[in-house]
């Protein structure tokens, strides 16, 4: 399937967006052109998927979405230790335990 230019551009923007801004950014809606808030724009897109993801064997991490909408990325708990101590050592001591801690797979 051929594909413009620009729903690359939209893609790449889309993921430095989310790596920068987490779950309070804006990302640009497919087919739109326009910003839309991240959480809105997932939960559109978890809709539009939802009719084959059983079938792709893929609902327990699709579902995993809404826990990022609730609790946030990385991102957003990066920024939020910035915010709380000022200190990059801090965010960067945070990334370290949360890699450790985190389950495999």
């Amino acid at each position: 399937m051929d594909r413009p230019p620009d729903f690359f551009r939209a893609g790449a923007e889309n993921k430095w967006r989310a790596m920068r801004h987490g779950v309070n950014g804006k990302l640009i809606g497919p087919g739109k052109q326009a910003e839309v808030p991240m959480r809105e724009l997932a939960l559109e897109l978890l809709e539009f998927v939802d009719d084959v993801v059983d079938d792709l064997g893929s609902r327990r991490d699709v579902e995993h979405v809404h826990t990022i909408i609730a609790e946030g990325t990385s991102a957003d708990r990066q920024l939020r230790v910035f915010r709380e101590t000022g200190d990059l050592k801090a965010v960067v001591d945070h990334v370290a335990s949360e890699t450790v801690a985190a389950p495999p797979g």
